[in-house]
């Protein structure tokens, strides 16, 4: 496989200022089924991925719904777009109610071909800034791939873990998901777009998504947790309405292996640092609950 850094694209930045708005979070909330955090109060782990989006108009999106132009990552190119994984750490928690801002830059832009085509690989570092401090520094993996049909079953089998939660991706829960993160791409809403286009057997849950069930699902069985870093990388994608788990288990001192999937195997790994601490906050959350 040939690598080729494209330096267009490596350096470039971006900065959006956003108000973690009580009104969004609770739509946020209720897409979820969660309880809505209140003005001042700790934004849930991961919610901050429903803020920060920049309003591009519908003009300058392409046939798939991603940004064609103007914006801040590389153009598809007739290619899709993914979003493959990254790693989040938790330094502060991000407050409702208060405005935030969110500094960007892109820290690797390879192309790559290999026996699917080409690719490009794009890792974007987020800091996420709150009254002048760092709340978040996340890095995101991006891959950019010729149309191909997709991955229908993994190569790992779904195990037991010490904890376990089932989801039923329905068809107005990803439409809402999709609308709450400002996220147009069709695969998640329009299934005649994603089958006969994409390829997909129907609907795909959102990555983003089953990350957040996933760390709330850990946070639920473990409410004295204090989240410290998460890491997870996509498998293959998960189709609606099929229900999935997702799930864990402890593995270390402050370590836990974390995933989602089916009876087709696994979808989604994953693992969370954390730390014990004592609190009748009764919830799990970023430093300071």
């Amino acid at each position: 496989m040939d690598d080729v850094v494209n330096h267009d694209w490596t350096g470039r930045t971006e900065e959006v200022d956003d108000l973690i708005d009580p009104s969004q979070v609770a739509r946020y909330a209720a897409t979820l089924g969660q309880a809505v955090a209140q003005p001042i109060e700790t934004l849930p782990p991961l919610w901050h991925w429903a803020f920060f989006q920049s309003p591009l108009d519908t003009a300058c999106l392409g046939d798939d719904g991603h940004p064609k132009e103007k914006a801040f990552l590389p153009p598809p190119a007739n290619r899709s777009r993914m979003w493959a994984g990254g790693r989040v750490k938790f330094v502060e928690p991000l407050r409702v109610g208060i405005k935030a801002t969110r500094s960007s830059t892109i820290i690797k832009a390879q192309e790559k071909t290999g026996s699917t085509g080409s690719l490009l690989f794009v890792t974007v570092q987020h800091d996420y800034i709150q009254d002048g401090r760092l709340a978040i520094s996340e890095e995101q993996d991006i891959v950019f791939r010729a149309l191909s049909p997709p991955k229908s079953g993994g190569s790992q089998r779904l195990i037991s873990g010490d904890w376990q939660e089932t989801f039923v991706p329905s068809p107005v829960a990803l439409f809402r998901y999709s609308a709450v993160t400002f996220n147009a791409h069709r695969i998640h809403y329009d299934e005649p777009y994603a089958t006969a286009v994409e390829g997909y057997p129907g609907l795909v849950v959102q990555g983003p998504l089953i990350a957040t069930l996933t760390v709330a699902a850990f946070c639920r069985a473990h409410p004295d947790a204090r989240l410290r870093h998460f890491a997870y990388r996509g498998l293959r994608p998960l189709i609606a309405p099929h229900a999935f788990e997702v799930g864990g288990r402890i593995t270390g001192a402050g370590i836990a292996s974390t995933w989602a999937g089916n009876e087709s195997g696994l979808a989604q790994s994953s693992e969370i640092h954390f730390e014990q601490f004592s609190s009748t906050s009764g919830h799990c959350a970023a430093v300071g609950s």
